[in-house]
């Protein structure tokens, strides 16, 4: 499973971005883990659920608990579910992998808190690079979903792929939904905060 590890590296490594709010990234990397199961057939879409097929021990910890994570009875689980119970600390759960694998220096128990963690020079760092010049579409539009832009692209191709556009949608809509609860709550905070100060 590369796709989550590159948006990652991408996430880390794109300059001129701004740094990406870990729920937004956790739930594009869950987006990303539904994205290779699909890719590699082992799972398939009936509308927007998920249906698990056979999917085989591969020794990526992470790539086999996503895997061993999918709800197996009908009715299955939708998309927009998956993405929110599979993307719960998922970002920090890569950053520390990746760190474990020595593809990642700066800061491992925290999410950035001295700033974020810095790719180091490997194949992996240098897969993803050419993953992202290439502007394939699924990493492109999982980017996009995070407000990456590629500068050197003024468009990027839709995937091919229904399934795999039903799960970039579903992920565009996740980040959208968080940054709506995170804008209410920072005007709650700004109310009760009014209140407090009011004469």
């Amino acid at each position: 499973m590369t796709t989550p590890r590159d948006l990652l590296l991408v996430t880390l490594d794109v300059p001129g971005n701004r740094p990406v709010e870990q729920g937004d990234l956790s739930l594009a990397l869950a987006g990303a883990e539904l994205a290779d199961l699909i890719a590699e057939e082992s799972v398939s879409l009936d509308g927007d659920r998920i249906v698990p097929g056979l999917a085989p021990a591969t020794g990526d910890r992470l790539r086999d608990q996503a895997s061993a994570s999918l709800v197996r009875q009908a009715p299955y689980e939708t998309v927009e579910d998956w993405l929110w119970r599979r993307g719960r600390g998922l970002a920090a759960a890569y950053v520390a992998q990746l760190q474990d694998q020595g593809q990642l220096a700066g800061p491992r128990h925290r999410w950035m808190p001295g700033g974020r963690p810095r790719p180091l020079d490997s194949p992996a760092r240098r897969a993803a690079a050419d993953r992202w010049a290439a502007h394939e579409p699924v990493l492109a539009a999982l980017a996009a979903a995070l407000g990456i832009e590629d500068a050197s692209a003024s468009w990027a191709a839709a995937p091919d792929d229904e399934a795999l556009e039903t799960v970039l949608a579903a992920v565009s809509d996740a980040v959208t939904e968080l940054e709506a609860v995170r804008q209410r709550r920072r005007i709650e905070d700004a109310a009760f905060d009014n209140i407090w100060r009011a004469p």
